[in-house]
């Protein structure tokens, strides 16, 4: 089997790309063979350097790394992009099995679907935002700082102001998400939710297209290892961007409601403003192994209270994986994980309701508790990156034998506007 990848970086640039490079060096593991198409130049993480691996850069700007005009045109319907990924599949020694996207807004753009599905080969894209239906990308009023209520792009949606940067930007997401949807008309593409949460809100706003959704969990690189021991730890721990989106100002102010100290690892547009606050330690960006280490010595739980509706974040699932409570927000994806008042909290993204979590971690022995609950159940069923590729490769091949069902059909004439389609 022969599965090509396709994200916009290599390197630690977020948690689509991670999961990206995960799934790519599992399944070389694994003993399938993997192409890995990166749109934009820059760090590659060595877990790509494997000899079932074959990485591809197609030497693409991050558009919005240009001038205004020419990044806002490229942003809705960037040809280019189209042009350079159409020649790597060409040039690829075997076709695909299975084309799986997991970035696409940052340097390829819409564009880039027609060529995808021109390849002759299943395409998935795995929904790490909201950026197929929603113009921003995260359902997520900038404006108001709160989960937007509209259809997206519907006429209130087009008029709204929510965009975190000013209205011409929206405007320009707005035209790229209709050049997206022209893009996908009549295609049959498989949408890999990693969230049942994401599954259920995404569903009523895709009705459009001719998808099939499919759920899949994201991976955790982490070995088997004893739970930590979070009672010893003096502080509730934040990883992620310092933005307001993702409320890492929501737990410098509970942890201070709470009387312990917030332990702030990431950078960000609030760093400034966070690490002058008082009870706030500010680490800056730190490597996933120093990243661990500091949780497992220095965390008495995570907090993850995003404001938005958040998919998978992976940190969620690092704690606890590491045995370390985790108090989230009831709109993330992450809080599905999290067992209320058994392996951590669930709460909704507010001061008030965070500190009062916080606050009932000061009990050593309730933390400890929340520990030890949290590591044997993530261990009872964990999604390592092996189990992640098992699960990815027996999807591939469903996805080829219903190509190849498909095409016999279409051989013989049959009727194949309603293909049956085996579910991941």
């Amino acid at each position: 089997m022969h599965v090509v990848i396709l994200a916009e970086f290599a390197g630690p640039s977020g948690g689509a790309e991670k999961v990206a490079v995960e799934s790519a060096h599992g399944l070389a593991e694994a003993g399938i063979a993997v192409t890995y198409l990166q749109g934009v130049e820059g760090p590659v993480d060595p877990l790509l350097d494997h000899p079932r691996v074959r990485r591809v850069c197609l030497g693409l700007p991050d558009v919005w790394g240009r001038n205004a005009l020419a990044a806002a045109a490229s942003s809705i319907w960037h040809a280019r992009a189209a042009r350079a990924l159409g020649d790597a599949l060409r040039r690829l020694p075997t076709p695909p099995d299975c084309i799986h996207v997991h970035q696409w807004t940052r340097s390829l753009s819409p564009a880039v679907f027609p060529v995808l599905f021109s390849a002759g080969a299943p395409v998935a894209l795995t929904l790490h935002d909201y950026f197929l239906a929603c113009p921003n990308g995260v359902y997520y009023r900038f404006d108001t700082a709160e989960p937007c209520a509209l259809r997206p792009m519907s006429a209130a949606c087009i008029a709204a102001p929510c965009d975190s940067r000013s209205r011409l930007h929206k405007l320009v997401r707005v035209a790229r998400t209709a050049a997206l949807g022209r893009a996908l008309a009549g295609r049959t593409l498989h949408v890999v939710h990693v969230c049942d949460a994401s599954r259920a809100r995404m569903g009523n706003f895709l009705g459009g297209y001719a998808l099939r959704h499919h759920r899949i969990d994201n991976p955790v690189r982490l070995a088997p290892a004893a739970p930590s021991a979070p009672a010893r730890g003096e502080a509730i721990a934040y990883v992620g961007r310092l933005t307001r989106e993702k409320g890492a100002d929501l737990v410098a102010a509970a942890a201070r409601a709470a009387g312990v100290p917030a332990l702030l690892i990431g950078t960000g547009p609030l760093a400034v403003e966070l690490a002058a606050q008082p009870g706030v330690e500010l680490l800056g960006w730190q490597a996933p192994e120093a990243v661990q280490a500091i949780l497992r010595t220095r965390a008495r739980a995570l907090a993850a209270p995003s404001r938005w509706f958040e998919t998978g974040p992976l940190t969620v699932y690092e704690a606890l994986a590491a045995g370390i409570p985790v108090v989230a927000s009831d709109r993330s994806g992450a809080a599905e994980k999290v067992a209320d008042g058994v392996s951590g909290f669930v709460v909704p993204p507010e001061p008030e309701a965070l500190a009062a979590a916080f606050a009932r971690l000061r009990d050593d022995a309730r933390t400890e508790a929340m520990g030890r609950a949290a590591h044997a159940r993530f261990w009872d069923a964990p999604m390592t990156v092996p189990a992640h590729a098992r699960m990815l490769a027996d999807f591939y091949r469903a996805l080829r034998c219903d190509a190849i069902d498909a095409a016999q059909h279409a051989a013989r004439g049959d009727d194949v506007s309603v293909p049956v389609l085996r579910s991941a």
